[in-house]
């Protein structure tokens, strides 16, 4: 794959350094000496387009003619927006990614501006901080690309309403779909007979309702209100 960076900040120089790493044909565009200065010594000179990525003759001769991917990594919203813009109006660049520096400016990364991917830092950490204290104890190990679905790893402490009870009998949404349980180091095989003991490591796919259901199973119970005398 061709991919095309604009901007050699840390994002930016980042993104080039793992791509390279994997083999991918990366032009990385920058033109300030100090940002240069450092990414020559941390990625092949071969990678390095020196120039100002906001002109449309600079991103012609870095490439964008031949790029499969744009990736906007400036500091400046308005310099990625106009980025994303030509690659695709001008250059037909198949897909495009921007960084959202300011939140409040979020809003206009959008096909308008040709930008098929916005990613806004403060957004992405709002939603995982809101998903982590939703969830309790069930933890993300991958987002599935392309859709709302994540690997999730849960144990199961004691009391859970999940105990001793067999798949086939967990109310279990559609969405939800158990893919391993780890007992004692072991990897159990799920069937719809089989069922959950303390301290299982349940691994499942789910989507976000499926998550929620998921972490109420196994989760820890309720606290119930105490039994009047």
């Amino acid at each position: 794959m061709q991919v095309l960076i604009a901007g050699g900040g840390r994002t930016g120089a980042q993104l080039a350094a793992l791509l390279v790493g994997q083999n991918h044909t990366v032009r990385l565009v920058e033109h300030r000496p100090d940002i240069l200065s450092r990414i020559h010594r941390e990625l092949p000179t071969e990678v390095i387009h020196e120039g100002d990525a906001a002109d449309p003759s600079v991103l012609e001769a870095a490439g964008a003619r031949e790029a499969q991917v744009l990736a906007a990594c400036t500091p400046d919203d308005a310099d990625n927006l106009s980025l994303c813009f030509f690659a695709r109006s001008q250059f037909r660049v198949p897909r495009t990614i921007a960084r959202v520096n300011n939140p409040a400016t979020a809003w206009l990364f959008n096909q308008t501006f040709g930008v098929d991917v916005a990613l806004n830092q403060a957004e992405i950490l709002s939603s995982l901080i809101e998903e982590e204290m939703s969830l309790g104890d069930m933890m993300t190990l991958l987002k599935i690309r392309r859709g709302r679905y994540s690997l999730v790893e849960e144990k199961i402490p004691a009391g859970a309403p999940a105990l001793g009870t067999s798949i086939k009998d967990l109310t279990l949404p559609d969405n939800c779909v158990i893919a391993a349980i780890i007992r004692k180091g072991e990897i159990v095989i799920p069937r719809g007979v089989t069922t959950f003991e303390e301290g299982d490591e349940v691994l499942a796919v789910v989507d976000p309702e499926g998550a929620a259901e998921l972490a109420r199973l196994f989760g820890f119970p309720s606290a119930r209100p105490p039994t009047p005398a």
